[in-house]
């Protein structure tokens, strides 16, 4: 129908060129209705935007001035919170270099260490060996003690409001405030954990060698020169260091029968058995702890082999520990 009036509207509007007589009144009074009816309709879109725009408040100047106006606080404060954030992370940036430096000195001193006791797989003297390891002991105990004295300086101000609150004993802020700066430490406890549970594993076996007993968690703190009241060392970095321990003793008890000492499968198969059950009375996680303690398993387990073997060759010592969980009396075997 649109193309029929739009064929009509053409054929009007041709002869009218050519002819110069103008159209009948009847054909000009519907040339406006055939135009409406040929017009396109518009689209639903379009008439959607024009109810918006009559329908849309006109906005004033004045409100458009108080916009423009009030942009500008908005971006002050914008600007000055993130120039907070450039400082504290340079700040930490700073800090974290820090203890890197000094963690990178204790790592070394370690290396040093750990090649002095590597020595006792060889037959020397243990007490040359042991001399050697243990001066360094003292350059560790320095090196933590800067470690600790700038973490201190970073969290002064906490802890002088902590001691401030314990004078007044304001008791919940000054737990507040106190979780703050552990949780303060925390934060860059994982630069020096791997450091740390290597020297406790280190000093550990050198307290073994001494004495054939466990290193504390207080001996140990003791030989840091640490302290709980302010940087302590950690308990799980001190479990770590004694799974450590526990990986060296194989190697040990091998090496030991080579050089002749056939006593020493037993005596490092009760201290890890010892160390196992304590382990086992503590409720560990599926993490690097719980995984290094399954490693100490299989310790033993090779230790237990090293002694077997001794035992059926005839070559390990007698003693009343070696039935050591049996519940046999060596009184009534003998009898027997």
């Amino acid at each position: 129908m649109k193309a029929a009036f739009r064929n009509a509207v053409s054929f009007i509007t041709h002869t009218r060129s050519i002819n110069p007589k103008p159209p009948p009144p009847v054909v000009v009074s519907l040339l406006p209705l055939i135009s409406i009816a040929a017009a396109p309709s518009p689209s639903p879109l379009l008439l959607h935007h024009t109810r918006l725009e009559t329908l849309r408040p006109l906005s004033s100047p004045l409100r458009r001035y108080s916009m423009a106006g009030g942009e500008a606080p908005a971006l002050a404060s914008l600007d000055k919170q993130f120039e907070d954030f450039r400082v504290q992370l340079e700040e930490n940036g700073n800090l974290r270099e820090r203890i890197r430096a000094i963690v990178m000195e204790i790592e070394s001193t370690t290396r040093i260490m750990h090649s002095s006791l590597l020595l006792v797989h060889q037959s020397r003297p243990l007490p040359e060996v042991l001399e050697k390891a243990k001066a360094q002991i003292d350059a560790l105990k320095g090196l933590y003690s800067r470690l600790a004295e700038v973490l201190r300086e970073c969290t002064g101000e906490y802890y002088r409001l902590v001691a401030l609150l314990r004078k007044y004993r304001c008791i919940r802020l000054f737990l507040y405030k106190l979780l703050f700066v552990v949780v303060f430490i925390l934060r860059y406890h994982g630069d020096w954990r791997s450091a740390t549970q290597t020297v406790v594993s280190l000093l550990s076996f050198m307290h073994w060698l001494e004495t054939g007993s466990l290193l504390m968690h207080a001996e140990a703190e003791q030989k840091l020169g640490l302290n709980s009241a302010g940087f302590a060392l950690d308990i799980e970095d001190y479990l770590t260091g004694l799974c450590f321990l526990s990986n060296e003793m194989p190697r040990y008890v091998v090496n030991r029968v080579l050089a002749g000492d056939y006593d020493c499968p037993r005596k490092v198969l009760n201290f890890l058995t010892d160390l196992n059950a304590a382990f086992r009375m503590l409720n560990l996680r599926n993490d690097f702890l719980r995984k290094k303690f399954d490693s100490m398993k299989y310790d033993l387990k090779r230790v237990e082999e090293v002694y077997y073997d001794m035992k059926i060759r005839c070559l390990a010592s007698e003693d009343s520990t070696e039935n050591h969980g049996t519940g046999k009396d060596p009184a009534v075997e003998n009898k027997l």
